[in-house]
């Protein structure tokens, strides 16, 4: 192979090279095929210059082969900027690819009815390794793994499971759909529902999934069975301007799914009941049968379209779910919508890039509090849920991500890997509403992520490196009870907390 001096090196070539080197596994047009989408918006946590080394090393665990006896580094460089570049349109992926990609590997209903294995299955963990791109299945009593597999490329970090905690399933960045039983530790059925995929929710009947997709600019309706395709529902707001779906969400009390969207000043609600009625959005002039301007058309799933004064990210919900908090887009204020009387009611001063995703609510003299970490600030905020007021800000040793607290417990675990002291975790006494202890509990290593197992009696902690570990603490005496190695283990669920919609974890 001619090896080409890097002055010479144009579009063209690295079009050549990629369709020599990297179309076979990745597609032609970059969507994916063996291999993950190489698309800027799928490769978001992966740096070029670490880009780069896959290309010319590989990668471990996985088939993508190193090229560097094929490529000199002039080449490697043009490839990366390559995959880097967005594409010209957004991708096309309807029902017809949607279908196409389907596989169910088990039969649904020859499952048995009861776990092959002996210990309490709410107590189980779901922990996303990012590092080799597994998911090990966690004992929460004896934390020993009952079951390790291989998973898509780039999983994100929150697994859902179904309402009986038998069923975890995990959404790809680059848009799979997995749906796993706990029970017998298999795959039971995959499909790819999007090309850039934010995150999935489970219907709280446990009958339907919801699909929110960066690329292209839709929601996919899925069968929880075997995760059948139901609808393609098009993100379109007025005059045709399409979004992006930052999240979506379920709302058990209300029955429905609720959606944050990136590109449009709306916030979506999507009822799933059967006795849900016509969707109506706007003025409605006529009710007769096929004339109702103003409501949604076609399809099981309509939305609700609430206008918003502001584009709202990673929204945050009451204990009734009739209202929802959203982060603004300028990062520097909360926004409380009414979803009952479909507007604004509050505005909350919050700096700094809430992270409202990760907050937690916890009661203190008969009051809800919520309490939320910062992106860009070294602060908890706490606000009051009645008034909407921020009525605390506590000082922490740098800016956080994951923030989690039990029940039974009176404390909440915060990391401030956002900063300079990535190795440190601090844990908030919430009566008091301040810093009670801080720990370092592998010290130079960047340290995140708690989750309390179903009793709250243990917290554990991820070291997020490519060799970590998971660490485990008494949550009264926040002594390490036990370290497990973990391959840059991301993100780690429990059953019990999830299906039960913790007050002090992530829904």
């Amino acid at each position: 192979m001619t090896i080409l001096a890097a002055p010479t090196l144009a579009a063209e070539d690295a079009t050549r090279l990629y369709a020599e080197h990297c179309a076979a596994c990745h597609g032609g047009d970059r969507l994916g095929a063996i291999g993950p989408a190489l698309l800027p918006e799928n490769l978001g946590r992966l740096r070029k210059a670490e880009a780069e080394k896959v290309i010319a090393q590989g990668r471990d665990a996985t088939q993508m082969p190193g090229h560097a006896d094929k490529l000199s580094p002039e080449q490697i460089k043009v490839l990366a900027e390559y995959v880097y570049t967005p594409l010209a349109a957004v991708p096309s992926w309807g029902m017809a690819e949607i279908k196409a990609s389907h596989v169910v590997s088990v039969d649904p209903a020859g499952l048995p009815a009861r776990p092959q294995w002996t210990t309490d299955p709410l107590n189980l963990f779901t922990v996303v390794e990012t590092g080799d791109h597994h998911v090990t299945i966690l004992d929460g009593d004896s934390f020993k793994p009952l079951a390790r597999f291989a998973s898509r490329f780039a999983l994100h970090g929150g697994a859902k499971y179904s309402p009986d905690g038998r069923f975890v399933y995990l959404a790809s960045r680059d848009g799979w759909i997995t749906k796993y039983d706990l029970y017998t530790l298999q795959i039971v059925a995959e499909i790819r529902a999007g090309v850039n995929t934010r995150n999935v929710a489970v219907s709280h009947d446990g009958r339907f999934l919801m699909v929110g997709n960066m690329l292209p600019h839709t929601l996919v309706a899925l069968d929880a069975r075997d995760l059948s395709p139901l609808q393609v529902i098009p993100v379109v707001g007025d005059e045709k301007a399409t979004s992006r779906v930052s999240a979506v969400y379920t709302a058990p009390p209300r029955s429905s799914f609720v959606v944050a969207l990136k590109d449009i000043l709306e916030v979506w609600e999507i009822p799933y009941a059967d006795d849900a009625g016509p969707v109506m959005n706007g003025f409605v002039h006529s009710y007769e049968k096929g004339l109702e301007e103003g409501i949604s058309p076609g399809g099981r799933f309509q939305a609700i379209r609430i206008r918003t004064p502001d584009y709202l990210d990673d929204f945050f919900f009451d204990r009734t779910y009739e209202r929802v908090m959203g982060a603004s887009r300028d990062g520097k204020k909360g926004l409380v919508v009414d979803l009952d009387i479909k507007r604004k009611i509050a505005e909350i001063d919050l700096p700094g890039m809430p992270h409202l995703g990760s907050g937690i609510i916890f009661r203190k003299d008969g009051r809800d509090y919520m309490a939320t970490p910062h992106l860009k600030e070294a602060v908890i905020s706490i606000i009051d849920m009645e008034t909407w007021k921020t009525v605390k800000r506590i000082p922490t040793l740098g800016p956080g991500f994951f923030m989690r607290s039990h029940e039974n417990t009176g404390y909440a675990w915060i990391d401030v890997s956002m900063g300079k002291e990535k190795d440190a975790i601090q844990i908030i006494d919430l009566n008091a509403m301040e810093i009670a202890r801080t720990l370092r509990p592998a010290p130079g290593r960047t340290t995140a992520h708690a989750e309390f197992d179903r009793s709250g009696k243990h917290v554990l902690i991820s070291v997020m490196e490519a060799d970590g570990e998971l660490i485990v603490f008494d949550a009264e005496r926040f002594e390490v009870v036990a370290r497990m190695p973990m391959k840059r283990p991301v993100g780690k669920y429990n059953v019990f907390n999830k299906i039960n919609y913790s007050s002090g974890t992530s829904h």
